[in-house]
Protein backbone atom coordinates (compact mmCIF):
# COMPACT_ATOMS: atom_id res chain seq x y z
CA UNK A 1 0.00 0.00 0.00
CA UNK A 2 1.31 3.21 -0.85
CA UNK A 3 1.34 6.40 1.51
CA UNK A 4 -1.54 7.94 -1.10
CA UNK A 5 -3.93 4.87 -0.67
CA UNK A 6 -3.28 5.02 3.12
CA UNK A 7 -4.33 8.24 3.43
CA UNK A 8 -7.56 7.57 1.11
CA UNK A 9 -8.17 4.81 3.80
CA UNK A 10 -7.97 6.98 6.72
CA UNK A 11 -9.93 10.08 5.27
CA UNK A 12 -12.88 7.20 4.33
CA UNK A 13 -12.23 5.68 7.81
CA UNK A 14 -11.66 9.11 9.95
CA UNK A 15 -14.04 11.18 8.55
CA UNK A 16 -12.40 14.13 8.03
CA UNK A 17 -13.52 17.36 6.14
CA UNK A 18 -10.57 16.63 3.24
CA UNK A 19 -8.01 14.51 1.78
CA UNK A 20 -5.88 16.92 2.81
CA UNK A 21 -6.54 17.66 6.58
CA UNK A 22 -6.22 13.69 6.35
CA UNK A 23 -2.95 13.80 5.06
CA UNK A 24 -1.46 16.68 7.68
CA UNK A 25 -2.96 14.34 10.58
CA UNK A 26 -0.83 11.46 9.52
CA UNK A 27 2.23 13.65 9.09
CA UNK A 28 1.98 14.88 12.34
CA UNK A 29 1.10 11.72 13.54
CA UNK A 30 4.70 10.06 12.04
CA UNK A 31 6.48 13.67 12.76
CA UNK A 32 5.81 12.84 16.32
CA UNK A 33 6.91 9.36 16.94
CA UNK A 34 10.11 10.10 14.68
CA UNK A 35 11.03 12.71 17.53
CA UNK A 36 10.32 10.64 20.07
CA UNK A 37 12.68 7.87 18.38
CA UNK A 38 15.20 9.65 17.45
CA UNK A 39 15.60 11.21 20.90
CA UNK A 40 16.42 7.80 22.23
CA UNK A 41 13.06 6.96 23.88
CA UNK A 42 10.55 4.45 23.11
CA UNK A 43 6.61 4.88 21.97
CA UNK A 44 4.12 2.43 23.03
CA UNK A 45 0.58 2.46 22.17
CA UNK A 46 -1.52 -0.62 24.36
CA UNK A 47 -2.49 -3.05 22.42
CA UNK A 48 -1.27 -1.81 19.09
CA UNK A 49 2.83 -2.21 19.57
CA UNK A 50 5.90 -0.70 20.84
CA UNK A 51 8.86 1.47 19.17
CA UNK A 52 12.26 2.02 20.20
CA UNK A 53 15.54 2.34 19.13
CA UNK A 54 17.75 -1.01 18.61
CA UNK A 55 21.40 -1.97 18.26
CA UNK A 56 22.73 -4.06 15.63
CA UNK A 57 26.78 -4.60 16.21
CA UNK A 58 29.27 -4.72 13.25
CA UNK A 59 30.08 -7.62 11.35
CA UNK A 60 31.31 -9.41 8.66
CA UNK A 61 29.26 -9.78 5.49
CA UNK A 62 29.65 -10.56 1.47
CA UNK A 63 29.21 -8.49 -1.79
CA UNK A 64 26.43 -10.45 -3.47
CA UNK A 65 28.10 -9.51 -6.44
CA UNK A 66 31.83 -10.44 -5.72
CA UNK A 67 30.96 -12.86 -2.91
CA UNK A 68 34.38 -10.81 -1.51
CA UNK A 69 33.99 -10.41 2.60
CA UNK A 70 33.34 -6.81 3.93
CA UNK A 71 33.13 -4.99 7.05
CA UNK A 72 29.28 -4.09 7.92
CA UNK A 73 29.87 -1.28 10.38
CA UNK A 74 27.68 -1.05 13.64
CA UNK A 75 24.42 0.71 13.42
CA UNK A 76 21.41 2.45 15.13
CA UNK A 77 17.43 0.64 14.14
CA UNK A 78 14.34 1.09 14.61
CA UNK A 79 12.06 -1.78 16.27
CA UNK A 80 8.43 -2.19 16.07
CA UNK A 81 6.85 -4.93 18.20
CA UNK A 82 3.33 -5.85 17.79
CA UNK A 83 0.99 -5.78 20.83
CA UNK A 84 -0.88 -9.20 21.88
CA UNK A 85 -4.17 -8.07 20.43
CA UNK A 86 -2.76 -6.74 17.13
CA UNK A 87 -0.97 -10.24 17.57
CA UNK A 88 -4.34 -12.05 17.88
CA UNK A 89 -6.18 -10.39 14.96
CA UNK A 90 -3.01 -11.28 12.50
CA UNK A 91 -3.13 -14.46 13.41
CA UNK A 92 -6.72 -15.94 13.32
Amino acid sequence: MLKKDFVEKYYVKGEFASKAEAERKIAAFLECIEEVVLAGDEISFLGFGKFCVGERSARTGRNPQTGEEMEIPAKKVVKFKAGKSFNDKLNK
